[in-house]
């Protein structure tokens, strides 16, 4: 703007002189002043001022929450493109890191296996594996005539020793409880109970005489069964006599003490009973599983892997690939990593911090790639186009002159004090280490450039309604010429389309 006031003020200066001149030299006779038309280029340029600014300015932030483990830069140090400025701790991320990697090795094992197919060794050790698991099974077989003759010898004691004395004829059909109770159904269902224990004791013994270690497995299976079945009846009867102890009404502190520890003795024998019984009964269905679990392992590699089987395998791996990807892209994003060389002019993160994602933790600016930032009125944004040359002076640097161009013109308008400009943007022809952000440079952005026109001063040019004028001198007579104009430059001169002609001279006074 300063300068602009400055050839203003020029051009003002001059043209006032030349009017000064044209009314002197018209009222002294026949004496003129007059200028050349000249040949040669001509470049039309707007001037406007600018500054300095980073190419790149960017704001970093974690992609992920956690808590910052390490700041390795602070504000106003260089960094290099590449450079972790800062990291989370990623110590848990790691742990699932390996963990995947693992079951991305496993799934790869498993897809080559598929793809090998059985060798023989594999098929004989699902042989044996599966000879060992039917063996096992008949050996837990095997068990159950010593399991159920246990059970029924440790039930028979509960029952027939340990509480003898609680009844009289408990082997008859009438089986009487020794002592008083309040309640005279629950001594009805006692009585009852005890002799449905002697018929379980009974058909329990003769189902005994006829069990074979050698007996078909589904008739062994129905042994045990059987067992259980007769168990449970007694547990019920002992729960009635416990019952019945509680109600008691006759017997003596000592006796009552004694018929507890009986009837504790009772159901400790009948419950381990039950416990032995029902393991074996469950280890039994345990084993049978697992032979069929072998079973079919032997018959997969017996048929060998079908085109669906690798295609699931492979189908596996690629997804524990993903989730080790998945993994690593999460420790990726643990760090604040600069994209750019250059100087950090904001640096946030501190050791300990919790970063949330998003939240701006740190700002670079690139510190050698600058670029010019200018504003261009509206009046002369038409003339300017990307790619335009531009030469540009500091105060920084006088006396020299930085050559650029023209990279980048806003579409949309800035209004800067009510004026409507829009942004332009100048690159440097050649990087220059002197340069700093921020600078004021004068910028003379050169529009369009006529190599071979012709030139004439402003100062010698007349306007007015009916368009512009220059005068010559033809016979003593001075005469206005029709003039075309074309491109103007910062130094006064303007092209002449038509009108004149080269060498030609004209009255060196011009009225605007």
């Amino acid at each position: 703007m300063k300068k602009k006031i400055i050839i203003y003020s020029v051009i003002g200066v001059l043209v006032v002189g030349g009017l000064i001149a044209y009314f002197v030299l018209r009222n002294s006779g026949n004496q003129y002043q007059f200028t050349t038309v000249t040949q040669g280029p001509i470049t039309e340029t707007v001037d406007v001022t600018g500054n300095t600014t980073p190419a790149k300015d960017l704001s970093l932030a974690f992609q992920t929450n956690g808590t910052i483990a390490a700041v390795n830069y602070s504000a106003g140090d260089h960094v290099n493109s590449g450079a972790i400025i800062a990291s989370l701790d990623t110590r848990s991320l790691q742990a699932q890191l390996a963990q995947a990697q693992a079951n991305v090795d496993e799934q790869k094992a498993q897809l080559a296996n598929l793809q090998a197919g059985a060798q023989p060794a594999d098929i004989q050790a699902s042989q044996a594996a599966l000879a060992g698991g039917e063996q096992t099974l008949a050996n837990e077989y095997g068990n159950i005539n010593n399991i159920i003759s246990t059970a029924y010898t440790q039930t028979n004691d509960a029952i027939r020793t340990q509480l003898q004395a609680f009844f009289s004829s408990p082997e008859t059909n009438s089986p009487q409880l020794t002592f008083s109770i309040s309640n005279s159904q629950t001594l009805n269902n006692v009585n009852a109970a005890r002799l449905l224990a002697s018929t379980e004791l009974n058909a329990w013994q003769s189902e005994l005489q006829n069990m074979s270690a050698s007996s078909p497995s589904s008739t062994l299976d129905t042994d045990l069964q059987n067992a259980i079945n007769h168990l449970t009846t007694i547990k019920n009867f002992l729960s009635l006599i416990s019952g019945a102890l509680l109600q008691q009404t006759n017997l003596s502190n000592a006796t009552l003490a004694t018929y507890n520890v009986a009837v504790t003795a009772a159901i400790n024998e009948v419950n381990a009973a039950t416990t032995n019984v029902t393991t074996a009964k469950q280890n039994i269905a345990s084993q049978k599983i697992t032979i069929q679990q072998l079973q079919a392992q032997l018959n997969l590699k017996l048929a060998g892997s079908t085109a669906q089987q690798i295609a699931a395998q492979q189908a596996q791996v690629e997804q524990a690939q993903a989730s080790a990807q998945s993994v690593q892209v999460q420790i990726s994003q643990a760090s604040l990593v600069s994209p750019i060389s250059g100087i950090i002019t904001v640096q946030n993160a501190k050791v300990g911090q919790i970063a949330t994602p998003g939240a701006v933790m740190t700002s670079v600016i690139s510190d050698s790639d600058l670029e010019v930032d200018t504003y261009v009125p509206e009046t002369d944004i038409g003339k300017v186009s990307v790619g335009d040359q531009v030469t540009m002076t500091f105060d920084a640097f006088p006396g020299e002159t930085f050559a650029g161009k023209i990279f980048h013109v806003d579409p949309a308008q800035t209004v800067l004090s009510g004026v409507v400009d829009y942004k332009v943007k100048a690159s440097f022809n050649t990087a220059d280490v002197r340069m700093k952000s921020g600078l004021t440079a004068d910028v003379k952005i050169q529009t369009q450039t006529d190599a071979n026109a012709l030139i004439l001063p402003q100062y010698a040019i007349l306007q007015n309604d009916q368009g512009s004028f220059v005068e010559v001198l033809k016979n003593g007579t001075v005469t206005q010429i029709p003039i075309t104009l074309g491109i103007s430059d910062g130094q006064g001169n303007i092209e002449i389309m038509s009108g004149v002609t080269a060498g030609e001279q004209v009255v060196n006074i011009g009225l605007k």
